[in-house]
């Protein structure tokens, strides 16, 4: 089992870093160079190929194998990072913005096949839950090495040093997949067919609305679809809200950089720990009740700190208090809610399973986003007590559509029994 984390966490590892340079890096070196926020703020359409991932994803689930795409995906992303090594942003902006698009296109497409080597290498509950906490936390950790660690390099060393080391570390990374013996087990080769078999295949993905069919009937999926798309909702709009509220009555930009940038993130990446190890211990709708309960609750005691405007040290406790709960539980909650979706994924054919994969994980951004970038006008629109409620109102929404689930929907136990290794 082991081995098999090695694998995947250092996957979603390097996975992470393209997102952390634009989330973090990317804005902090542009505007210290003098780009406008304009400019800088047209960055965000360059993580566009994520959401148009499922559109290849059954490309990547019928030609060649997991082992050739993703030693493919990370070369070119060595590659790509050559590239920009050779490239100085201040003169070559968008120079730069194609090969950070070029890069988010290969890690959406790597993304793809290590997710359907996952569907097939992980058997059973507990190595479920193990397995989808090392995605959570590669790919948190990746990001924040690429947006922290990175900065620092950066400053040292500049633009093409930073790139010139990235170059390193997926090179290094590619031949470690291309010899990765965990990538001959009998699950993921059951998924690698005969060139005669994935000719037909390919045949049939030229017709994407067969694959589409047979995504939408596999047992689950329309209930996870909808959980996908709304169960970050309300912890979204609080999680994207209650910073700004803190900058505007409570906390300078640094204090608010260093409790909700540094230690939040370490309580986010300590929740989705743990939630590897419950998973072991305890069924996921059991989990999932009670956790979804506990946000609710957590969100009453967010929402109520927002009536408090006076800056005092115990206001400031309580707000980071606040919030290192709230991104403790989320980094929870995502572990259980990629469980889940792999869970669902698991019952469709093989041939299909790395599509089904990819269009729910892609629905799960979709909701994501959408919500974040709405959330700033609510709050315009209605203050920040109204906001808050609606907030509060879409989380419990949810607690409830999984406790319903639990006993009579997709989440009952007996249709997530440990399968047999």
């Amino acid at each position: 089992m082991n081995d098999k984390l090695v694998f995947l966490g250092l996957l979603y590892f390097v996975q992470g870093i393209p997102y952390g340079l634009q989330s973090s890096l990317l804005p902090v070196y542009l505007r210290g160079a003098g780009h406008s926020l304009t400019r800088i703020g047209f960055t965000k359409i360059l993580y566009f190929p994520w959401v148009l991932k499922v559109l290849w994803a059954p490309l990547v689930d019928r030609v060649s194998s997991k082992r050739r795409w993703l030693v493919g995906t990370v070369s070119g992303l060595a590659l790509t990072c050559l590239t920009s090594a050779a490239l100085a942003p201040e003169a070559h902006i968008w120079g730069v913005a194609g090969t950070l698009l070029a890069m988010n296109t290969l890690a959406s497409v790597q993304d793809i096949a290590v997710d359907g080597a996952a569907v097939g290498l992980l058997k059973g509950r507990g190595e479920l839950g193990l397995g989808n906490t090392a995605q959570v936390v590669g790919y948190k950790a990746g990001s924040v090495f690429a947006g922290g660690g990175l900065l620092a390099v950066i400053d040292v060393a500049g633009w093409s040093w930073m790139f010139m080391l990235l170059t390193f570390v997926y090179a290094g990374v590619a031949l470690f997949v291309w010899g990765a013996p965990v990538l001959d087990d009998e699950a993921v080769r059951g998924q690698q067919a005969d060139g005669s078999r994935r000719a037909g295949q390919g045949a049939e993905a030229m017709r994407p609305w067969r694959v589409w069919r047979k995504l939408l009937a596999v047992p689950g999926t329309p209930w996870t679809v909808l959980y996908v798309l709304t169960y970050k909702l309300g912890e979204q709009g609080a999680v994207t809200m209650f910073p700004l509220f803190l900058l505007d009555h409570h906390m300078t930009a640094r204090e608010l950089g260093f409790w909700n940038g540094v230690i939040a993130m370490g309580f986010s990446i300590c929740g989705s720990s743990l939630g590897g190890l419950l998973l072991a211990q305890f069924s996921i709708g059991a989990l999932m009740r009670r956790v979804f309960v506990l946000r609710t609750i957590s969100m009453v005691f967010q929402s109520s700190l927002l009536t408090v405007l006076e800056p005092s040290p115990t206001m400031k406790g309580m707000a980071v208090m606040s919030m290192s709960i709230q991104h403790f539980l989320g980094g929870l909650i995502t572990t259980l809610t990629f469980t889940t979706m792999m869970h669902c994924t698991q019952r469709a054919e093989e041939g299909i399973q790395a599509t089904h994969y990819s269009f729910l994980a892609t629905l799960e951004v979709l909701g994501k986003l959408t919500f974040s970038a709405l959330a700033g006008g609510v709050v315009d629109w209605f203050g920040f007590q109204v906001a808050f409620l609606f907030f509060l109102t879409l989380s419990a929404g949810t607690a409830l559509h999984v406790w319903t689930a639990t006993f009579t929907g997709a989440l009952r136990e007996h249709q997530l029994k440990e399968q047999p290794k």
